[in-house]
């Protein structure tokens, strides 16, 4: 499942394209390359949430085996 920073990431990601293809349409330099950073930025966000959710989801399993080495024991 997605954290926040994933789906504030995607969100934000697809302003940033809309903003850059608008500016592409209207000859609006400043428009396209505000669209741009935003996707860039928004990109980078979303794949620290995406890091984040797996490292989250590996440490869950690291503990799971953990438990299930301890009852063995």
């Amino acid at each position: 499942m997605w954290n926040k920073d994933e789906s504030k990431g995607k969100g934000k990601k697809i302003k940033g394209q809309v903003k850059d293809q608008v500016g592409e349409v209207i000859g609006n330099p400043d428009l396209e390359a505000e669209g741009e950073s935003e996707r860039i930025e928004d990109t980078v966000q979303e794949s620290f949430g995406r890091t984040r959710r797996k490292a989250e989801e590996f440490l869950e399993r690291v503990d799971d085996e953990v438990d299930k080495a301890e009852k063995k024991e």
